[in-house]
């Protein structure tokens, strides 16, 4: 099944935005990701929120996966394993499923390598979901308007359609 059909309508619809430059999205304005994610509830998505200010340790990122995502109980509590719980969270047919990350640049800037390390995992795996008609976005809201990533999943992390250019991000 094709995750959007060939119309002018799809096209214009707030999950063919977010996906067309791949999966992951960064946010500046909270008040620009609260609509998102009320539209794409209100289409039928999943919506699950990490709060990654909170992540002091590489552990508690973990663990904040591992029940937010409902990850079986045999997680083995590290990135390869991430990498297999995520293959196989449930994505829904209608709608998708969405990760939102608030404070993603706390993160960064305590575990640059892990922070770069699970967007690379996560991009990997809302890949594969569209190869079987899934789709898995991730939001991901950072304080720091100038944030930046080198690509994951050999996709760059681009700002949102409102902030892609510096000036609407007060910079």
């Amino acid at each position: 099944m094709a995750v959007f059909r060939d119309d002018s309508d799809d096209f214009q619809r707030l999950d063919y935005a977010l996906l067309q430059n791949g999966s992951i999205t960064l946010y500046y304005r909270a008040e620009f990701l609260a609509e998102d994610v009320e539209w794409l509830t209100a289409h039928d998505y999943r919506i699950d929120s990490f709060n990654c200010a909170a992540w002091q340790t590489k552990q508690e990122m973990l663990t904040a996966f591992a029940s937010t995502l409902e990850f079986p109980s045999y997680f083995g509590q590290n990135l390869d394993a991430l990498n297999d719980c995520l293959s196989d969270v449930d994505v829904q047919e209608n709608g998708g499923r969405v990760l939102v990350f608030h404070r993603y640049d706390a993160f960064a800037v305590k575990m640059p390598e892990i922070a770069l390390t699970v967007l690379d995992i996560i991009e990997t795996n809302s890949r594969l979901f569209l190869l079987l008609g899934k789709r898995l976005l991730t939001l991901l809201q950072s304080d720091d308007p100038q944030i930046q990533f080198n690509a994951v999943g050999g996709y760059s992390v681009m700002w949102n359609n409102r902030e892609w250019l510096n000036k609407n991000r007060g910079l």
